[in-house]
C-alpha cells in the first residue's frame, strides 16, 4: 500500500492509470517496431509476368519433351520391361 502510494505521488498516476499508460507505450513501441519492419521489406513485382509466365511454360515442355524422348528409347524401355517382369515373376 504504501509501495502504490509512493508510486502514486511520484508519478502523479494511481495504479491502474500506471498500468494503463505502460501498456499504451508497449503497444505503440511495439507498432513502431512492426512498421520499421514492413517498411524494409523489398517492394515491387509481387509476382511473375506474362512473359515470364511464358519462358516457363516453354522451358517445361521442352524438359516434359527431352523426358519422353529418354523414356520411350529401347534402351530404357527394355530396362523398364525388365523390371517389372522380374516384379510381377517373383516368388512371395
Amino acid at each position: 500500500m504504501i509501495i502504490n502510494d509512493l508510486r502514486a505521488w511520484t508519478t502523479g498516476y494511481t495504479g491502474r492509470k500506471l498500468a494503463s499508460n505502460m501498456c499504451t507505450r508497449v503497444v505503440a513501441r511495439t507498432r513502431g517496431i512492426l512498421t520499421r519492419a514492413r517498411d524494409r521489406l523489398p517492394r515491387g513485382d509481387a509476382g511473375m509476368t506474362t512473359s515470364e509466365y511464358a519462358i516457363g511454360t516453354i522451358a517445361a515442355c521442352a524438359f516434359a519433351a527431352v523426358l519422353y524422348q529418354v523414356i520411350t528409347s529401347d534402351t530404357v524401355s527394355g530396362a523398364l520391361e525388365s523390371i517389372i517382369g522380374k516384379a510381377l515373376s517373383a516368388q512371395f
